[in-house]
């Protein structure tokens, strides 16, 4: 793995930590916030990885996904389309108090949870091992 693409990782799972100290302090709209961000550095180091070329400057994890062709399923493919476009809402709410409630603890624990099991398949991509 090069040294661009560790680093790609290494901030990922900072971010990832991150998510988990936001949802254990109960700021669960942080929480999904960095799990996006978590799964967009992973997903840009995998596409240095495979590209050998920098990533675009984006936050679209679809656009990413396409770019990388990581192996997920189709949970997985769901999911990241999801937290996508659950990303604008934590990044930018019109209404705070709407957003925390649809932002709950009970929600936000399986985002965190298939957060982990994907960013397992893109840090462990057999492609990396090259």
């Amino acid at each position: 793995m090069s040294d661009i693409v560790g680093k790609w990782f290494a901030q990922s799972v900072y971010d990832f930590q991150t998510a988990k100290a936001m949802f254990r302090s109960r700021r669960y709209i942080y929480a999904v916030f960095m799990c996006h961000l978590s799964l967009e550095k992973a997903l840009k180091g995998l596409v240095t990885a495979v590209t050998g070329e920098i990533p675009p400057r984006t936050h679209n994890l679809i656009y990413l996904t396409k770019l990388a062709q990581p192996k997920l399923s189709k949970k997985h493919t769901a999911f990241l389309a999801t937290i996508n476009t659950a990303s604008i809402v934590t990044r930018y709410p019109e209404d705070l108090e709407t957003a925390l409630k649809e932002f709950n603890r009970k929600m936000v624990k399986n985002y965190i949870r298939v957060t982990e099991e994907v960013l397992k398949c893109l840090y462990q991509d057999p492609r990396l091992k090259k």
